[in-house]
C-alpha cells in the first residue's frame, strides 16, 4: 500500500505540472494575442469543481475540477471539447480566437505542445547539471549476459558481452540497447574474449524482446545473498549475507537469473494446480542448496517460501561487482546535453510508434496504471524527474498528432486554412470534434482496460 501510495503522488505531481505548463502554454499566446481566456483548469470540472476564483478585472476564470484526466484552458471564439455552440452563433468579437489571423491562431494552438517540448528538455539539463548522468557501461560487464531461448537461437550465448551493431556502439544497458538491436543487421559481441559478429533475422520486434519472459537479455549477476529478511524462509535456514545459491528447485543456478527463472516455473505451477491452501504449501516446498561464506561448504536445506513465493533474501545487484561511470556537466554544458538527451528520447518513442499498430502493441497500451507503475516506489527526485521530463515529451508528441480534439487536429485545419485560404466551417469542426473526442475516449478506455486485465493477470 506505501509503495502504491508513493507512485500515486508522484504521478499525480508530475501530472499536474505538465497540464498546468502545457494549459500555460495556451494561456500565454492568447493573452499575448489579446485572446480572451474563459476558464483555465487543471483537471476537469463535469458537474462541480474542488476549487474556483476570478481575479478582479480579469475575464479568467481559475479553478481545480475534480476528474484528474487532464486539463483545459477555455478560450472565447473556439470550437473544443467545451461544445460551446452557443457562443458560435454569436457574431465574432474582437477579442474572440476565430477574429485573428491564421498565424496568430497556430501558434495559440501550438503553445502547449512547445512547453511541453521545451520543459523535458529543461528538465534533462539540470538533472545532468545536478547529478550528472551515471551508467553501467555495457562491456565493463564482464560477466557478460543471460539469454532466452529466442536470443539463443538467433546466435547469442550465455556470457556474450554486448560491444555494438552495425549502426553504433553500445554505451549503457537500458532500452536504446534493445532498439538498436531491434533496428540492426547485425550486433558483435565479446566472446570469450574474442568478438564475434552474429547476422540478426529481418522480423526483430523490439516490442517482443522487452516482453518475453524470461527477458531476451539480462545482466548476470551471481546469486549471493546481499541481505536476510528476519523470519522468513532463508532466515529460518540459516543463510547468512554473502552465502551463495547453487541451486533451487532441483535446477542448476548460476545466478540470479536462474534463480528468477525457477520463481517463475514456480509460480506457473501454483496458478495452474494450487486449489487449496494444502496444493498452495506443496508447491511452495522445495530445496535450496548453497554454498557458506564461512565455512566455504555446501548444505542443502528444505525451504517454505511465502504464499508470494518470496525466499526472504536481499539481492547483490550490478553495484556489487561493477563501478558505475559518472560525467559531470557544468551549468552551460548541461543545456546542449539535455537538449541532445531529450531529442533522442523523442526520436526513440516516434520511432516505437510504429508497434502501436500491431496486435501485440495494442495489447501494450496502458492506461493510468502503467503510466503510474513507470514512477519509482521510493521518493527518489532525479528518477521523478527524469519521468516527468519523459512524460512531458509524451504529452507533447501525443498532443500534435492530427487528430480532431487534440492541439494537432487544430493545427492541420490551420495549416489547411493558411495553404488554401479558406477557413474550414464551423459545422465541420464541430463534427470533427465530436470524431475526434470519441476517439480519444476509445483509446483511454482500452488502454485502462488493458491495465485491469493485467492486473486481474489475464494479460501480461
Amino acid at each position: 500500500m506505501e509503495i502504491f501510495l508513493i507512485r500515486l503522488l508522484q504521478f499525480m505531481l508530475a501530472i499536474s505540472i505538465l497540464v498546468l505548463l502545457h494549459e500555460g502554454g495556451h494561456f500565454f499566446f492568447s493573452k499575448l494575442f489579446g485572446v480572451r481566456v474563459e476558464k483555465f483548469y487543471l483537471f476537469f470540472d463535469p458537474w462541480f469543481h474542488l476549487f474556483e476564483f476570478k481575479p478582479k478585472k480579469s475575464d479568467t476564470t481559475y479553478g481545480v475540477g475534480w476528474l484528474p484526466l487532464g486539463g483545459y484552458c477555455k478560450i472565447s471564439g473556439m470550437i473544443d471539447e467545451s461544445f460551446d455552440t452557443e457562443q458560435m452563433k454569436q457574431p465574432a468579437q474582437p477579442w474572440e480566437f476565430r477574429s485573428k489571423p491564421a498565424w496568430q491562431r497556430l501558434l495559440i494552438m501550438i503553445g502547449g505542445v512547445l512547453v511541453n517540448f521545451l520543459l523535458a528538455l529543461f528538465i534533462y539539463s539540470m538533472v545532468l547539471f545536478y547529478w550528472g548522468d551515471s551508467y553501467m557501461p555495457v562491456q565493463n560487464m564482464t560477466m557478460g549476459m543471460k539469454f532466452n531461448t529466442e536470443a539463443k537461437a538467433i546466435g547469442f550465448q550465455d556470457g556474450d558481452v554486448p560491444v555494438g551493431t552495425d549502426q553504433k556502439e553500445f554505451k549503457k544497458f537500458d532500452v536504446d540497447l534493445f532498439r538498436n538491436i531491434a533496428d540492426a543487421k547485425t550486433v558483435t559481441v565479446k566472446r570469450k574474449g574474442k568478438l564475434v559478429t552474429i547476422t540478426l533475422p529481418e522480423d526483430m520486434s523490439l516490442l517482443k524482446m522487452l516482453k518475453s519472459e524470461p527477458a531476451f537479455m539480462r545482466p548476470i549477476i551471481p546469486a549471493e545473498v546481499d541481505s536476510v529478511m528476519p523470519g522468513m524462509a532463508a532466515a529460518k535456514t540459516g543463510i547468512r549475507k554473502g552465502d551463495r545459491i547453487v541451486a533451487f528447485n532441483g535446477a542448476q543456478v548460476n545466478s540470479w537469473c536462474d534463480f528468477d527463472d525457477q520463481i517463475g516455473v514456480m509460480t506457473d505451477v501454483m496458478t495452474a494446480t494450487a486449489k487449496t491452501t494444502k496444493d498452495s504449501l506443496k508447491v511452495r516446498t522445495t530445496t535450496l542448496v548453497y554454498k557458506s561464506k564461512a565455512t566455504g561448504q555446501l548444505d542443502t536445506a528444505k525451504v517454505v517460501l511465502s504464499p508470494e513465493l518470496q525466499l526472504g533474501v536481499g539481492k547483490t545487484s550490478l553495484m556489487t561487482y561493477y563501478k558505475p561511470v559518472t560525467t559531470e556537466y557544468g551549468f552551460l554544458e548541461s543545456f546542449p546535453a539535455g537538449i541532445k538527451y531529450g531529442i533522442g528520447v523523442l526520436r526513440g518513442y516516434v520511432d516505437d510508434m510504429k508497434y502501436v499498430f500491431t496486435a501485440d502493441g495494442a495489447k501494450s497500451l496502458g492506461g493510468f496504471g502503467a503510466i503510474g507503475s513507470l514512477f519509482p516506489p521510493v521518493w527518489d527526485w532525479m528518477l521523478f524527474w527524469r519521468m516527468t521530463a519523459f512524460l512531458s515529451i509524451i504529452l507533447a508528441f501525443m498532443n500534435i498528432l492530427p487528430i480532431p480534439a487534440l492541439d494537432g487536429g487544430h493545427v492541420l485545419f490551420l495549416i489547411y486554412e493558411m495553404v488554401t485560404g479558406r477557413a474550414p466551417s464551423e459545422k465541420f469542426l464541430l463534427r470533427a470534434e465530436y470524431v475526434g473526442f470519441t476517439i480519444l475516449i476509445l483509446l483511454m478506455v482500452v488502454a485502462n482496460l488493458n491495465d485491469v486485465l493485467r492486473w486481474l493477470g489475464f494479460m501480461h
